[in-house]
């Protein structure tokens, strides 16, 4: 008789360092609720800088071994064959952690840590996008340590603007300025959250978005979704407060749904993205224009990916179940290769 198949060992990943840590947890949540008892045994792990904890349903929370990102619960020792990542934000969204797990050898439903890295910083990655031929929107990027003028800034720009953290997301610290001499308390807003700032030319148009996900080497572009803020953009209160209609699938003409999702796989593949990832566009008069992409989207009741897998007809308990088997079957691909390499 065969043994028994045993259950895989999930850390479900959660918490970070940024304002978007509220959003993680509640992320987290769902991911948890609608993962397949059957086949995982999910351990929800909140990291921050002060501690890295398993904590569970009933009882204390227990410190992880951060030598090998185990769990010692009573005389038994947890160790994880996958992370499933639902930190937005530093560390989990920017490389950090995606570093440390190389390091460790356990794999993690995110996109790598070069990636991860270059894809938070916005500035950065909107140079890169540029290069691939993507359209982005003419900006400047501030550093604390480095000194600017206002009234430069003000004379190079056509407004209104946004400002924003350049690391960052959730539009926490974000503003948009439509007068010239609210441009210095909107970076000083901004400079509050992160110690890089990007200002950016305002694009009028329809705000769209469109997730991106890729299963033991297929890419599949989800149902785009259109953006209908009832606030004066998408701020944090349109996204979390339901301040804001989404629409799914969103209401644009057929050629635009499919440059959309053309500019959105052949930016997968030149970023070279793993697992879920989301693009934001604007779509003008001018053409479709990137604004950013998200590693780790938002999994939360409210969040877009969730809406947009119910109307491409997948369930999210099978679409979380593919996300940690994507990663484990690219693990296993990695190491065939790392052993024909050493031939």
């Amino acid at each position: 008789m065969p043994a028994p198949k045993t259950k895989k060992n999930i850390a479900l990943v959660a918490g970070g360092d940024s304002g978007e840590k509220v959003i993680s947890i509640a992320s987290a949540a769902v991911i948890k609720k609608n993962l397949d008892a059957s086949r995982y045994e999910v351990y929800t792990i909140h990291i921050n800088k002060d501690a890295w904890l398993y904590v569970p349903e009933k009882g204390k929370s227990i410190p992880v071994d951060k030598n090998d990102f185990s769990v010692k619960i009573g005389t038994k020792k947890i160790n994880f064959d996958c992370v499933f990542m639902a930190i937005h934000g530093t560390p989990g969204e920017d490389g950090r952690l995606q570093a440390y797990f190389d390091l460790i050898g356990i794999p993690y439903t995110s996109c790598g840590q070069l990636t991860s890295a270059l894809t938070f910083n916005k500035g950065y990655c909107n140079q890169v996008v540029s290069k691939l031929g993507a359209n982005v929107s003419r900006s400047i990027h501030l550093f604390s340590d480095k000194p600017y003028d206002v009234k430069i800034i003000q004379k190079a720009l056509k407004f209104p603007v946004f400002v924003k953290p350049n690391n960052g997301g959730s539009s926490i610290g974000m503003s948009k300025v439509d007068d010239k001499k609210n441009l210095d308390a909107a970076i000083r807003k901004a400079f509050k959250e992160d110690c890089e700032v990007l200002i950016e030319e305002y694009i009028k148009g329809t705000e769209i978005t469109c997730g991106v996900y890729k299963y033991k080497g297929v890419l599949t572009a989800l149902p785009i979704t259109e953006i209908v803020s009832k606030t004066t953009y998408f701020d944090y209160e349109a996204k979390y407060n339901g301040k804001s209609e989404e629409i799914t699938p969103a209401r644009i003409p057929e050629e635009s749904e499919m440059l959309c999702k053309a500019t959105s796989v052949v930016l997968y593949e030149k970023l070279n993205c793993k697992g879920v990832v989301r693009f934001d566009y604007i779509l003008s008069k001018k053409g479709l224009y990137f604004l950013e992409v998200n590693t780790v989207p938002g999994m939360s009741e409210a969040s877009i990916i969730p809406q947009q897998v119910r109307i491409f007809g997948q369930t999210i308990p099978v679409f979380f179940s593919m996300l940690i088997e994507d990663a484990l079957w690219r693990e296993k691909q990695d190491t065939k290769y790392k052993r024909q390499d050493t031939r």
